[in-house]
Formats: structure tokens, sequence, C-alpha cells
């Protein structure tokens, strides 16, 4: 009974403190390990417009996250200029976000790209939904982003 009483305690510290909620530097990096975006190049989105699968021999550390690239010049492009490349909200799912903060997975192949800032989604159909309504979509998820997240509550 104690040791639940002190994981409850600590995890509603954690959650009360904000933890990586409330932080613009929250990246999403999946369940199982420390890479952003599921492995892919977040500069190949730019370069060739195209979903490109980046390569762990190309791997650059940012913001607590390994972020890959398919070359050393993505590698090299993205280093001198992380925020120019990285995607908007952590790399969640832009649509999730502009649903009241929701920290949702996204797939790689569901991107977007409106005035230089790269956009991904949970999938091809909700990224249509997306795409439906964009620019108010894109106030509200801005307005929640990086104030207000559930990336800490697990859903």
């Amino acid at each position: 009974m104690i040791k639940y009483i002190v994981a409850l305690i600590m995890l509603s510290t954690l959650l009360i403190s904000g933890g990586a909620n409330a932080k613009d530097d929250a990246v999403n990096t999946g369940w199982f390990n420390n890479t952003a975006i599921k492995g892919y190049d977040s500069v190949a989105y730019f370069t060739q417009n195209k979903a490109v699968k980046g390569n762990d021999k190309y791997t650059f550390s940012y913001l607590g996250a390994d972020w890959h690239f398919s070359s050393e010049e993505n590698k090299t492009a993205f280093a001198e200029n992380p925020k120019r490349y990285a995607p908007q909200y952590g790399g969640w799912c832009a649509y999730a976000m502009a649903d009241e903060g929701n920290a949702v997975g996204i797939d790689p192949e569901a991107f977007y790209i409106h005035e230089g800032k790269l956009y991904l989604n949970y999938s091809q159909s909700v990224q249509q939904k997306w795409l439906s309504n964009l620019l108010p979509y894109i106030v509200m998820a801005d307005g929640y982003y990086p104030q207000t997240t559930n990336v800490m509550t697990f859903q």
C-alpha cells in the first residue's frame, strides 16, 4: 500500500510541476526509444518533398532526442538550423494538437509543409481533415502548444 501511495505522489508531483507537458522542447519520440519522428529525415521533407527514412549513422541530438538523417548533408543542415527543419508541435499530430492540445503520434508519411513549417499528422485521413481547415487549425494548435498539452498524461 505504501509503494502505491508513494508512486501516486511521485506521479502527481510530475504532473503538477509540468514536466514535459508545458515545454516547447518536448519532442515526440514514441514509447520505446529516443528517436524523433520515427527516425525519418526532417530535412528531406523540405529538400525532396517526401518522407525519407533516416539512418542512425547520421544522428544529431537536439532537445534531448536523436534525429536521424539520410545523409551527412541533411544532418549538417539540421545542425546549423534545427528550428527551421524540426516539425511543429514537437512532432506530434498537428490536427490533434488543435484539439485541446492533445499529443498524438504520427505517420511520417502524412506530412504537409506550409509557409516553411513542417506539420505531421496521425494518418493520411486525419491529414485530409487538417488540410480542410488548415489556417484555423494552425491558430488553434499554436494556442495550445506548448502551453497546454497532454504530453505527460499518456493518452
